[in-house]
């Protein structure tokens, strides 16, 4: 993928990049079921040129045991939240008090602890079988909401520490630089929020046009894009919403929060007299380009307007189980006609099989009954599905299709005794056994190529992480001797 992981992996597998190929024990084909002995030849830019079942592996082929599949494309990440994995999750709470929690990551973070972190975790993730990742990234400015390269640091610090992060990881990366201007409908920004806010939709514009014209001086497009992102229609007023309706470029992928709290819906509805989807809706940011992120609480007017126009929808069961926001109706927004795609949002869980497996249990408890995404389905919702929302091709084991694909041990404690196209419904992480990325090896059990054991990079990272934010309250403390500190 990049060229240091294509390096590693060819010394590894004996392959030279513009000539290779994987050879699979067993490989998901889509309609035509699992072939054996399946051999995938990849071209010169990562993507599959042919498929040939019933083979012999070649000398230099990365040779895949198990049974392989399309890697899955995370559509929704904050990858800082990853540092609250185990610390937010007892004494109740409500999605509003994590949200607090949150707030204090995100005013410790600098570019190089982010950087760090971001690697980590993007490390995580391509070790359990997320090969790309859309990165809905609002922490944009100094804590006081500074611009850094004003004095201090050099301009998109924040953001070019992503994408050297993702490089290093080898994980494709799509940028959604985040528009971020109220604390509410009517209301100013917290002290908390300042660092995400650019002031006004033109001014995001304007930092949006530069930051991507310095991301394609540096990276290409196939490992790190730039998109958009507004965070919700309560953080963004609806005058800055006219603005970027009429200016946004059209060919970029939009995302947005979307009615994951029933308070939201009901802040837009006394504010403005619509749903956040009407909102949208009424401003032109309804189309096929818009990926709406939960939509646990979207109405049936809701549901239609986002099916007639194709837009996306990206679930993070896993993420909205944790929250407690609710089961979203992701089998009614499917027949409706939008594009399901998964996300992994907070990190909670980094497992594309345990989001797929949420994904269909919960439509079983929404409506009682068994059997709404079969495996086919539910593996084209991982991989298709979230790349469109990315803006990209898609994964598969198909002529033109992108060659990341994720190699499942069928004889685990979990997955024993499984039929190979039902692994979906037993499968998790812990099971992947070796990941592909453009055709070149990045992971085996569980181990990056390139960076070792992403465990380690987590904890160093998180440890470093503690230190500032410790410091940052003490100072905090000490500065406001009568403010009690919860």
């Amino acid at each position: 993928m990049t060229q240091q992981v294509l390096a590693q992996a060819s010394g590894s597998e004996g392959l030279a990049p513009d000539d290779r190929a994987v050879w699979c024990e067993y490989a998901w084909l889509g309609t035509e079921g699992i072939g054996a002995a399946v051999r995938i030849q990849i071209d010169a830019e990562g993507y599959v040129s042919s498929v040939l079942p019933g083979v012999p592996a070649q000398e230099g082929d990365v040779v895949l045991q198990g049974v392989v599949f399309p890697a899955a494309a995370n559509a929704h990440s904050h990858a800082f939240h990853r540092a609250l994995r185990g610390r937010t999750h007892d004494r109740g709470g409500t999605f509003w008090t994590w949200r607090e929690t949150m707030y204090a990551v995100a005013g410790a973070l600098t570019p190089e602890l982010y950087e760090e972190l971001a690697t980590a975790v993007y490390a995580e993730m391509v070790a359990a079988g997320w090969t790309s990742v859309a990165e809905f990234h609002y922490v944009h400015h100094l804590p006081d909401g500074t611009p850094y390269g004003q004095g201090t640091g050099q301009p998109h610090a924040m953001e070019l520490a992503l994408a050297r992060a993702a490089v290093r990881a080898g994980i494709r990366l799509t940028l959604l630089d985040t528009c971020y201007l109220a604390g509410g409908f009517g209301q100013p920004l917290e002290d908390g929020q300042r660092r995400f806010s650019d002031g006004t939709a033109e001014r995001w514009l304007e930092r949006l046009g530069a930051l991507r014209e310095t991301v394609a001086a540096l990276h290409p497009e196939h490992l790190v894009s730039v998109g958009a992102a507004l965070h919700s229609v309560r953080a963004v007023p609806e005058r800055d919403l006219a603005v970027i309706a009429h200016h946004l470029p059209e060919a970029l992928p939009l995302h947005v929060h979307l009615s994951e709290q029933p308070a939201e819906n009901a802040d837009c509805l006394e504010a403005t007299g619509l749903t956040p989807t009407g909102l949208l809706h009424r401003h032109g940011l309804v189309h096929e380009r818009l990926a709406v992120v939960h939509a646990t609480h979207a109405s049936g007017e809701d549901i239609d307007l986002l099916g007639n126009a194709g837009a996306g929808v990206v679930l993070c069961p896993t993420t909205e189980a944790d929250l407690a926001d609710g089961l979203g109706p992701a089998g009614p927004l499917r027949v409706a006609g939008a594009t399901l795609a998964l996300g992994t949002d907070q990190h909670a869980v980094i497992d594309p099989w345990l989001e797929l497996r949420a994904l269909e249990h919960g439509e079983r408890l929404r409506t009682g009954t068994r059997g709404h995404f079969d495996p086919e389905i539910l593996l084209d919702i991982a991989s298709s599905g979230g790349a469109r929302a990315q803006g990209r091709r898609g994964a598969g084991i198909c002529p033109g299709s992108v060659a990341d694909l994720m190699a499942v041990d069928p004889h685990t404690m979990r997955t024993a005794g499984s039929t190979r196209d039902q692994l979906v419904y037993t499968a998790t992480a812990q099971d992947v056994r070796a990941v592909v990325v453009g055709g070149v090896l990045v992971a085996r059990d569980g181990v990056h190529t390139a960076l070792g054991d992403p465990a380690e990079l987590l904890v160093a990272a998180i440890a470093r992480l503690d230190g500032v934010a410790r410091d940052r309250t003490h100072r905090f403390v000490s500065d406001n001797p009568t403010r009690e500190h919860h």
